[in-house]
């Protein structure tokens, strides 16, 4: 102070009762009637969209931004009795710490990919493609982006990095996409081989989203990373690990063989088996039979994977 006093906050801090007074003077309730009057009006740029009135979304078979997923597609009012997974094949053969970047990759659009050829098709100039991320409400951009990331090291893509594998029917070296789009229209599932913490780095939705598009029923691996595990649940995908000391390699696996996984029941919530026999049979007729850990750990993310996924499953909730 001016005479030398030291002054402290306690000394200056405005009592409740002059806080109130200030309030009682300057604020009534037509500020907050003004202020909150035209909040869901939008502004000018959001009142020209214009729309229809209706009771649900009216999708746009236009866009190539926001489209109306499959999800729910072919989807009955009960869940599905368990049923074996039969006659898989495997779409990639990956390594240890594959990352959910690696997985659905969130930058560009290469020019030369499934992705670009979709936005092409639809009438948009390469300049205008985006990036995945911004692109992420249409699924068959995504889909087409799945395990797409240039640095991807897919070991059935005969040394070649980024979204291309091994088409399981023919043979030959192809996009990821295509030979997922080949499987699923001859009705093949498929399967993912990894090695340790498959879906490593930050949570991202479209890492499990794009490979159950694809036609992904199981993942193994040797560990999972926690969040992409449950993602992988959520999206009706199974995360299946190896046994201690096992891995794909162990197990002579290459990417060339047939999968049988038996049927494995959700009904009550946690797995039944807990541990799940697979066998696969390579092109010559050899068979491996191994066990592997079913990696649905709690009761909820069981019935969530009884009913195909969380949408599904919160989809009968609402209907119920």
């Amino acid at each position: 102070a001016a005479d030398g006093r030291e002054v402290y906050l306690r000394d200056i801090w405005p009592s409740e009762a002059e806080i109130q007074a200030l309030l009682d003077k300057s604020v009534d309730e037509s500020l907050y009637e003004e202020g909150s009057a035209g909040m869901f009006d939008g502004d000018a740029a959001w009142q020209e969209l214009g729309r229809e009135p209706s009771d649900v979304f009216a999708w746009d078979d236009a866009s190539t931004y926001v489209r109306r997923a499959t999800y729910f597609d072919g989807m009955g009012s009960d869940p599905q009795p368990p049923k074996a997974v039969e006659g898989a094949r495997a779409l990639c053969m990956l390594g240890d710490f594959i990352t959910t970047d690696h997985i659905s990759p969130a930058g560009a659009i290469a020019l030369d990919s499934p992705a670009a050829r979709y936005l092409e098709e639809r009438g948009v100039e390469p300049a205008d493609f985006n990036t995945y991320g911004s692109r992420r409400g249409n699924h068959e951009v995504m889909a087409r982006g799945t395990f797409a990331n240039v640095k991807l090291e897919n070991k059935l893509a005969e040394g070649r990095k980024g979204g291309w594998t091994r088409n399981p029917l023919d043979g030959n070296l192809t996009s990821i996409f295509e030979a997922a789009e080949a499987c699923q229209e001859a009705q093949v599932p498929l399967v993912v081989l990894a090695g340790k913490m498959y879906g490593s780095g930050s949570s991202r939705d479209w890492a499990a989203k794009g490979p159950m598009l694809l036609g992904v029923r199981a993942a193994f691996a040797e560990s999972f990373e926690r969040i992409h595990r449950s993602n992988l649940i959520g999206m009706g995908i199974l995360p299946l690990q190896f046994q201690d000391g096992e891995s794909a390699a162990t197990l002579g696996l290459d990417g060339s063989e047939t999968f049988d996984i038996e049927a494995i029941d959700f009904s009550n919530g946690l797995p039944n088996p807990a541990n799940a026999q697979v066998t696969a049979e390579k092109p010559d007729g050899t068979k491996t039979e191994f066990t592997v850990v079913v990696r649905v750990d709690t009761p909820t993310e069981g019935h969530y994977f009884h009913h195909g996924g969380i949408l599904q499953y919160v989809l009968r909730q609402l209907a119920h």
